[in-house]
């Protein structure tokens, strides 16, 4: 039993560094996101998908294709403002229709899948003309052919981005800043959760190792 006191020291240490490093083994999602357009250009987190929101005349929707770990709190919004008369301003309103502002991001490379590019650098912005009873994913789909959806109803691409794949997980490493202000990791060495979990290997073994001796003499 005494000797087993290093071995099991040793394990529990590895077990706490994989706890302290899981942080930056942490995936998120490649896909794209849906947004309600406010007063003030200001967007917030749709709380419908674009299949089932009817948005009214003057609304003004956003689309925006990132990588984020979690949809609500941190995935990055569209770089547009939500400004209905930017696009829409010049649509003449027509009887028997509603005009619907859309803001198109396809994002940055880095959230680009491997061996694809963002087709445009700046967010797209059409105005669709449509039924009044349309959808979002009808008026999307009027200025914005062609989309694509999974067998789950999710959208996987607009105007044929991204090439393949739809919410694919990806490693925290991957992802980009969900915000531009938001500072970089320094350097490209292990994160300190690694090293604290490293650390705490070493205590417990050395700890282990003394009180086995201890008990020996």
């Amino acid at each position: 039993m005494r000797r087993r006191l290093p071995a099991v020291a040793l394990a529990l240490g590895i077990a706490l560094a994989l706890l302290a490093a899981s942080p930056a083994l942490a995936a998120g999602y490649r896909y794209w996101s849906f947004w309600d357009g406010s007063a003030g250009g200001q967007w917030s987190y749709a709380t419908q998908g674009p299949s089932m929101a009817r948005p009214a005349d003057g609304a003004v929707q956003g689309f925006r294709f990132s990588v984020s770990k979690d949809a609500a709190a941190q995935a990055a919004q569209p770089r547009a403002a939500a400004d209905f008369e930017t696009v829409c301003g010049a649509t003449t309103p027509t009887e028997g229709t509603k005009r619907v502002a859309l803001v198109i991001d396809f994002g940055v490379p880095a959230d680009a899948p491997t061996g694809d590019a963002p087709p445009e650098a700046a967010p797209r912005t059409a105005c669709a003309q449509v039924a009044p009873e349309a959808t979002t994913a009808e008026a999307l789909a009027s200025v914005a052919k062609p989309l694509r959806y999974n067998s789950a109803a999710l959208l996987c691409a607009i105007s044929g981005y991204p090439k393949q794949g739809c919410g694919d997980q990806v490693a925290e490493s991957s992802a980009a800043p969900p915000e531009p202000s938001a500072a970089p990791e320094s350097g490209g060495g292990p994160s300190a959760g690694l090293l604290a979990g490293i650390a705490a290997v070493a205590a417990l073994a050395a700890a282990g190792v003394w009180q086995s001796r201890r008990r020996s003499r």
